[in-house]
């Protein structure tokens, strides 16, 4: 029988928390659920057994954002959601750093239930023990903007506004900047210059330019830190030309426009990995980047033999726990290993592990010891063997208007 996961349920209110045990009364089999009024007995609960998630009103008496704060020192593997009204919203950014994911209360049963069916599946991502371990080390993990978090409420809300999100990115000069940089590229190849963060907004579309505000925060977060010899401009720049040419792949294959957003989104963060373990175990990744170079085998392989894990593993699970789609944690999970998911259809996934190969055979950009390669194997099973020509000059055709950028 397979273990329940454990989840905990913080609220001052009585009333809510009788709400979301009936809502959430059908999991019952599933889930063990524990619901507490304050701090002391959930941390007492904590000290029984470890909990999956943890769901809590960020304004719970003797609080003031400390439970967070400890669970994430004690139990970093444990997901943490803040459940707030938007009268509590400053409070709540304070928390951004502990916080992995926010929602809005009132919050729907249903969103409920999936947000915690997928934070709990995320323990599948996790199989091996010595990669369970390997994340209860670090110590320092990229947290959420508060830029992010607006841009999501605009996003939920009724009616989202292009003109609205592109006002929230206005007010971060930096990070208008690097959209605005991205958008005027030459692969967008339009005929006059974006100087407005909403018309790049227009242009992008509201869930690409959610994931690109969220890649450009992550790397910026990493610029001032050491991260033993990891190229981040090059990283970045790879990242973003895997992300552009998975697109137009997607988008030549299938026509479908949502699933080349979220190739996009995949390209963009399936490296974010690499960030995490060289910020938190800079040296054990120095060693795994060295025998990469030295035994000149690709670094993922270096990864799991040093690390018991790979930066795409690590990766998947830091998007899982802050919500990302299931479409682009499973093509950041298995971008070197896409016969071990479940994909049996070209979608993002396969764009992505194809593009992260061609991008890297063609510029060199961020690589460490050999280049990653296609596997021909599942691209013959995909019945579509004979379009690695075209994707290959794709891919060159998008470097070339990549250069644009920088």
């Amino acid at each position: 029988m397979p273990t329940k996961r454990r989840i905990l349920f913080i609220d001052e209110e009585p009333r809510v928390l009788a709400g979301l045990r009936r809502a959430l009364y059908s999991e019952r089999d599933a889930w063990e659920m524990v619901f507490a009024q304050s701090p002391q007995p959930a941390l007492e609960a904590f000290d029984e057994a470890p909990f999956d998630v943890i769901v809590t009103d960020i304004r719970v008496p003797g609080d003031d954002g400390e439970l967070l704060r400890g669970i994430m020192s004690r139990y970093p593997s444990t997901v943490r959601i803040v459940l707030s009204s938007e009268a509590q919203r400053e409070t709540m950014l304070r928390a951004v750093g502990p916080m992995h994911q926010y929602l809005a209360k009132p919050c729907d049963p249903d969103t409920l239930k999936a947000t915690l069916a997928r934070a709990c599946a995320l323990s599948n991502l996790l199989t091996n023990e010595r990669l369970r371990r390997l994340v209860t080390q670090m110590e320092r993990l990229p947290s959420l903007s508060s830029l992010y978090f607006d841009i999501m409420d605009e996003l939920r809300s009724p009616d989202p506004s292009a003109k609205r999100v592109g006002e929230i990115i206005a007010q971060d000069l930096g990070m208008s900047a690097k959209v605005l940089q991205v958008v005027n590229s030459a692969f967008y190849a339009l005929r006059q210059q974006v100087s407005s963060p909403a018309h790049a907004v227009v242009l992008l579309g509201l869930d690409s330019i959610r994931i690109l505000v969220l890649s450009l925060h992550v790397f910026q977060q990493f610029e001032s830190l050491p991260v033993w010899r990891l190229p981040l401009n090059a990283l970045w720049r790879h990242s973003i030309l895997v992300a552009m040419a998975a697109k137009r792949i997607v988008d030549r294959e299938t026509a479908d426009a949502r699933a080349a957003d979220r190739a996009f989104m995949a390209g963009l963060l399936h490296d974010v990995g690499k960030l995490v373990l060289a910020v938190n175990l800079p040296k054990e990744y120095g060693a795994a980047m060295d025998r990469a170079e030295v035994r000149h085998i690709a670094l993922h392989e270096a990864e799991a033999e040093v690390l018991g894990a790979t930066h795409a593993e690590v990766g998947a699970y830091l998007l899982g726990i802050w919500g990302l789609p299931d479409t682009i944690v499973m093509a950041t999970a298995h971008h070197h290993s896409v016969r071990g998911s479940e994909e049996r259809s070209f979608g993002p996934l396969s764009a992505v592990h194809i593009c992260n190969a061609l991008v890297s055979e063609v510029t060199h950009l961020a690589r460490i010891g050999a280049r990653p390669t296609i596997d021909e194997r599942h691209v013959a099973e995909l019945g579509l063997l004979d379009r690695l020509a075209c994707w290959r000059d794709v891919v060159q055709e998008t470097v070339t208007l990549e250069k644009g950028i920088w």
